[in-house]
Formats: C-alpha cells, sequence, structure tokens
C-alpha cells in the first residue's frame, strides 16, 4: 500500500472514531451500567407517552407489512445454520491458523429492548433486525480476516462493503509485490485487530 492510500486510511479509521464519539456524546439521555442501559424518570415517561399500543400497531400497520413480515422471518432459519457454521469455522479455523479472537457480541448486540417506546412486537422486529445485522457484520469480520491470510489481493473493479482488512490488500495484477508480501498478510491476520 502506498504511504498516500495508507495515510487516508488511518485518517478514515481517526474520523470514524471521532464519529462514533460525537455520536454518544449526543445520546446523553442514557446511561450503561454493567451492560444495562438506565434512562432518567423524565425520558422514561416521554418514553411512555410515546408507547402505540400493539392493537393500534397492529391496526394501522401497511398490508404490505403484514403480508411480507412470514417472508422477513423465514431467514432466521438460514440465519441460524449461518451462525452455527461460523461457530464452528471460528472454533477450528482460527484455532488452527492462529487467528486471535473475534468477539460475536461486539457484533450482535440487544440493547433496544430497554426503549418504553417500542411495543412487544416492535422490540421483537428490533430484536430480529439486530440479530441479523449483526450476524451480517460478524460474518464479514471472520470472513475479512481469512481472506486477508488465504487472498490478500484487492479485485479489479469497485466493491461496494470494503470489510476492515481489505485497504491491507495487496494490488490487483501485481505477482511480484504478492509474492514478497503474502507472509506478512498472513502475520498480519494473526495479529490482533
Amino acid at each position: 500500500m502506498n504511504a498516500k492510500i495508507k495515510s487516508l486510511v488511518q485518517e478514515i479509521s481517526a474520523l470514524q472514531e471521532e464519529l462514533r464519539e460525537e455520536l454518544q456524546k449526543a445520546e446523553e439521555d442514557f446511561s450503561l451500567k454493567n451492560g444495562k442501559v438506565i434512562f432518567s424518570q423524565k425520558v422514561l415517561m416521554s418514553q411512555k407517552e410515546k408507547l402505540v399500543d400493539l392493537f393500534t400497531y397492529l391496526k394501522e400497520a401497511p398490508l404490505i407489512n403484514i403480508i411480507s413480515a412470514p417472508v422477513i422471518y423465514m431467514m432466521i432459519i438460514p440465519a441460524l445454520l449461518l451462525d452455527v457454521m461460523l461457530f464452528i469455522y471460528v472454533v477450528v479455523v482460527f484455532r488452527v491458523y492462529k487467528f486471535p479472537k473475534i468477539r460475536r457480541s461486539d457484533y450482535i448486540v440487544f440493547d433496544r429492548q430497554y426503549l418504553g417506546y417500542l411495543n412487544i412486537l416492535e422490540k421483537i422486529n428490533c430484536v430480529y433486525c439486530a440479530y441479523f445485522n449483526g450476524l451480517i457484520n460478524y460474518t464479514a469480520a471472520v470472513a475479512g480476516r481469512t481472506e486477508l491470510y488465504f487472498c490478500p489481493i484487492k479485485h479489479a473493479k469497485k466493491i461496494a462493503y470494503a470489510h476492515q482488512f481489505y485497504y491491507d490488500f495487496l494490488p490487483y495484477g501485481d505477482a511480484q509485490t504478492y509474492r514478497e508480501k503474502l507472509k506478512a498478510c498472513q502475520k498480519k491476520a494473526q495479529e490482533s485487530a
């Protein structure tokens, strides 16, 4: 990776961290204690006022939401299968190649059940989305580290999403660099994130 690209990647990482910190500051209505969200009494009252009961929620829901719900929720089957297979993959492959552990709990976060303005169905929907999207992000992290070890070559075409290791990949079509730096990429895959 040339110096300019490396500098830009570092700058992007720093800006992402700064953005996370600023977003956290903007959400001062709550605090975290032992993983549990604590709201002020004022916020709790405000949330309770905004709660839409289940009957009203269903009555006002667009018909397409109700009709498509079974198709959406059927995706839980392949998601659970993927989760089980990822568990086995991480236990076996990460140990064999001495990759550092990727904490699943950093990606799959359940915390929306503390929101008093969500009814039971909305909370179930939020749990589903948190699980599914977290699982996909966790999968990308596992696959990204694996790709860094086995095939750290950038694509010739633009890609829509680049995982956290992609910018460390080697240039497309550069056989000399690939042969010279493959071992360094493999070593990086075995280091902490």
